[in-house]
């Protein structure tokens, strides 16, 4: 099974957790209570998309525009991620954290793990929401949101309630099975964290 899991030139691979070590036992360890901020550092989202114009050489002395298409790239490394359209809307690293924010501070969710795949083409960050379903005595399954976008065009960027711990690119498409318990973004429009926890209604609560 192959993690994907982002792992940097230094070795420092970009996936922070709380509770047991993943099955590839990669990743920094983190308490329940810590800060968002020391999320963004443990899980390797601490740089931000930026965007530059494709340029082509056709032999001559300079290069050429291609209009209105540009070049994703990682602003800490320069690492290209994608080619876009002028339309496409990145979503940064950090968003994807600060989704959590009010959810942590006000309604008692816990980030529970996070991080990028694929050289940061990918990122997701994912919570627990405190609901907890007993399937029988002593066995049960967890509840955890899952907010999870792309920097390649191969995922919309998507919140959904899932009973799955994410903590590599298998484990993120086995959550993002199905549309029940979703809300999802294009990358078309501007991603707007508060209409799609308005969309989520009131599915914290019955979830479990």
């Amino acid at each position: 099974m192959a993690h994907d899991l982002t792992i940097r030139d230094n070795n420092y691979v970009e996936m922070a957790f709380v509770g047991d070590t993943p099955w590839h036992g990669l990743g920094q360890q983190l308490t329940k209570d810590s800060t968002i901020e020391e999320w963004q550092v443990a899980s390797g989202m601490d740089w931000t998309v930026e965007k530059s114009p494709v340029l082509f050489d056709h032999g001559g002395e300079a290069c050429d525009m291609f209009t209105g298409q540009h070049v994703l790239y990682r602003s800490d490394n320069k690492m290209p991620l994608s080619v876009v359209s002028d339309r496409y809307q990145a979503v940064q690293p950090k968003e994807v954290l600060e989704f959590f924010r009010d959810l942590v501070d006000e309604s008692g969710f816990r980030i529970h793990t996070a991080g990028t795949l694929r050289g940061g083409k990918r990122m997701w960050a994912l919570a627990d929401t405190g609901n907890f379903g007993e399937i029988s005595k002593g066995d049960g399954i967890g509840g955890f949101l899952l907010l999870s976008t792309s920097c390649d065009r191969t995922l919309a960027t998507t919140a959904r309630f899932t009973s799955v711990r994410v903590v590599c690119n298998n484990t993120l498409t086995i959550a993002l099975e199905g549309k029940e318990n979703t809300v999802s973004f294009s990358h078309i429009q501007k991603w707007n964290h508060e209409v799609v926890k308005e969309r989520l209604g009131n599915a914290v609560s019955s979830f479990g």
